[in-house]
């Protein structure tokens, strides 16, 4: 979850937070392994096993995250929904929970949907992104790609927001003009042609599918800018 202290119930330990689901899913794991599993997820994701009978308060935003994974893991999924993990940590703590992600992603053979705003965390960790807008996808395909040729007029403006401390590469900011339509009230049309300089009235009239580019790419525009990857 996106907030390490409202993601933990207070009232509850460390040893009681992890082994709620196995209570839920009692098939699972016998109740006489459940102390040898929790030691062994918290020492998993950079705990102390000797921490099971702390309460969440005790603990760092960062140390919290640690046990919402650890809790995560607890019932070995294959599939784990990460929604704004480390938007609320220090920069020096994302990194940290960033890398175990990594390293327990490649222990435990899993996937992630990372949700995220952090551009850079997003290329990290990714291997397939997808640009949303307004509730509905602008833009996807292999990370790399949308970040080196975005063909979403929405895209290319989020990529060139990046703080960046070449001054012409600063002169290359796309600024888009006006606010943000309501989410509850969406434009007709394109979802974006309020704000897109390329708008035109077909835009504002139709829904443009989410159409097949190549190279594993999809976008969801009447007027894509498409370039392809050459190879040498």
């Amino acid at each position: 979850f996106q907030d390490p202290y409202d993601s933990l119930n207070p009232r509850m330990t460390v040893k009681q937070i992890i082994s709620e689901a196995w209570k839920v899913f009692p098939d699972l794991l016998p109740k006489s392994k459940w102390d040898q599993q929790i030691c062994e997820l918290l020492i998993r994701v950079g705990m102390n096993p000797q921490d099971t009978e702390r309460f969440p308060h005790q603990f760092s935003g960062g140390q919290r995250q640690r046990i919402g994974i650890a809790r995560a893991l607890s019932l070995n999924p294959e599939l784990i929904v990460c929604d704004e993990p480390v938007s609320a940590l220090d920069v020096s703590v994302q990194a940290q929970v960033v890398n175990l992600l990594d390293e327990i992603q490649e222990s435990f053979g899993l996937s992630y949907i990372f949700i995220a705003h952090d551009l850079s965390v997003i290329r990290h960790i990714s291997d397939r992104v997808f640009v949303m807008y307004l509730g509905k996808i602008a833009e996807s395909g292999p990370v790399d790609i949308v970040y080196e040729l975005p063909a979403h007029p929405y895209t290319q403006a989020l990529l060139s927001s990046v703080p960046l401390p070449d001054k012409k590469a600063r002169a290359r900011i796309i600024k888009l003009e006006g606010d943000v339509p309501s989410p509850i009230n969406p434009p007709e049309g394109c979802r974006f042609n309020t704000r897109c300089w390329k708008a035109q009235e077909r835009c504002r009239q139709e829904i443009p599918s989410l159409d097949d580019l190549g190279d594993g790419r999809s976008c969801a525009c009447f007027f894509p800018e498409v370039k392809r990857i050459i190879s040498a």
